[in-house]
């Protein structure tokens, strides 16, 4: 009876641990601060690109799903400390990363490029922007990228969000700042980002987005792998493109 019990036992806890792969219901994280691909909306309930998608592959895996918000500094700590099940905040694919997080197929392609002040010269070689001051959000591609090539020239300022980088470039204690493309579009669409334009081309690093899981949950990995096949064939993907954008960002 004893070891009937201990069985019985081990098999709850392995089931209690493979759940999420199974679950009908699941909490996606995003971040809530980065429009337009996540933000908080009028009504103070979470919205954008990654969250409209993430409930459309939700839909596909006939699951209910609750969208949370976690500040970006802590959204992988959030995700490995069982708070939510996946995270559709537009994160980079990096190999950093996939040492702790399993990530589905690509979502969309993201470049980087610069922005500043319209009509303002704006070389974007070493020699141009020599003494300038670049911002970009903390823990991103973009800082990254602002450390690993530009740092010996330029002084690079760092924010917790995409929004706080803007504040300051419109308010003129930015000289520009390097930023993923397709959000920086968005600001560039409203008042305080119409002053503001793309200076020199897309800086192209191959960099994919993808849905981040727990590398142990295998099975809910391909349910969202099938599912994001499957809004990419019937013309929901493209939907959700065109609700934000003018172009494909796939």
């Amino acid at each position: 009876m004893k070891k009937y019990s201990v069985l019985l036992a081990a098999l709850f806890a392995a089931a209690a641990f493979s759940a999420p792969a199974q679950a009908d219901k699941l909490r996606i994280a995003t971040e809530g601060a980065y429009a337009p691909f996540n933000y908080i909306d009028a009504s103070g309930k979470p919205g954008g690109f990654d969250v409209d998608l993430a409930l459309a592959l939700c839909e596909k895996m006939q699951a209910e799903c609750e969208i949370v918000t976690q500040d970006w500094d802590g959204i992988i700590p959030g995700l490995q400390a069982r708070r939510y099940d996946a995270i559709s905040a537009s994160m980079s694919v990096t190999p950093d990363r996939q040492k702790v997080v399993a990530f589905t197929k690509p979502i969309y392609k993201n470049l980087l490029a610069f922005v500043a002040a319209k009509g303002k010269e704006f070389p974007v070689d070493k020699a141009g922007l020599k003494g300038k001051t670049l911002g970009a959000q903390r823990a991103t591609i973009a800082a990254q990228y602002l450390e690993d090539n530009l740092s010996d020239t330029v002084n690079v300022k760092l924010y917790s969000t995409q929004d706080s980088a803007y504040l300051d470039l419109a308010a003129g204690r930015l000289d520009g700042m390097v930023s993923d493309k397709f959000p920086a579009y968005g600001w560039l669409q409203t008042d305080a980002g119409k002053g503001f334009e793309f200076k020199g081309g897309d800086i192209d690093i191959d960099d994919r987005i993808g849905i981040a899981l727990r590398k142990e949950d295998t099975e809910l990995l391909e349910r969202f792998n099938q599912a994001i096949d499957e809004v990419l064939a019937d013309g929901t993907y493209q939907k959700i493109n065109e609700k934000y954008f003018p172009f494909s960002i796939y």
